[in-house]
């Protein structure tokens, strides 16, 4: 199974999961989430689609996965993976991005960079909203431990991004799962979320190509 496969069509693995495993697709739920957002080198596993598509399954009358238990379960998972993340930030640094797998960084600079960008437009809000942008959701929380922002400061800012974000996008996809058109264009609806999700990146990029631009006229 490819990654692309399984985040396209995520919905029918988490049915095939929940018919296979039953509640303990809570667990498989919850590692997904505090890997991806725990974890420095894991940015690529599925969060958005993720959580759309683990709302649409509790909506279904055919599995016994309850709504609230599974925002309560990613909740608490997304507050630890980002709580990780930056304690791995504060204690091991920029060592960290030196990991190399197959002789190649891990962790790309570019990425690093592209973070320290979100911080220095945003501020401490970039642990909100980075919430909603892949890649940049899994490194924001490591710089901020690389630049020992303080730990109530980043508390505060990680449990108000987890709640807009796991309540926000599972409850979407919670209301949304028993519409026809939604689960015959699941796809669909996954590419325009990954789409959405990533346009702030493209935004900045133009942004600054254009500045770039400006400045040398």
């Amino acid at each position: 199974m490819s990654l692309f496969d399984f985040i396209m069509h995520i919905d029918q693995h988490l049915a095939e999961f929940a018919n296979e495993y039953g509640l303990w697709l809570y667990a498989i739920l919850f590692l997904i989430i505090f890997v991806e957002t725990g974890v420095v080198v894991m940015p690529f596993l599925p969060g958005d689609s993720l959580l759309f598509a683990a709302g649409m399954l509790a909506a279904q009358e055919t599995n016994d996965m309850n709504v609230w238990i599974m925002i309560a379960i990613l909740l608490v998972a997304a507050i630890l993976g980002d709580t990780l993340n930056y304690t791995i930030g504060k204690e091991v640094g920029y060592k960290a991005t030196k990991v190399k797998i197959f002789g190649k960084n891990f962790i790309q600079e570019e990425h690093i960079n592209k973070t320290h960008e979100f911080y220095e437009k945003y501020g401490s809000k970039t642990i909100v909203i980075a919430r909603f942008v892949p890649i940049v959701r899994t490194l924001a929380p490591f710089v901020a431990g690389i630049g020992r922002m303080g730990y109530s400061i980043f508390i505060t800012y990680n449990v108000i991004g987890a709640v807009l974000w796991v309540v926000g996008l599972t409850l979407i996809g919670y209301f949304l799962g028993n519409i026809e058109w939604v689960q015959n264009n699941f796809s669909k609806v996954i590419l325009g979320i990954t789409i959405v999700s990533i346009l702030p990146i493209f935004v900045e990029i133009i942004k600054e190509k254009f500045g770039k631009k400006k400045i040398a006229e």
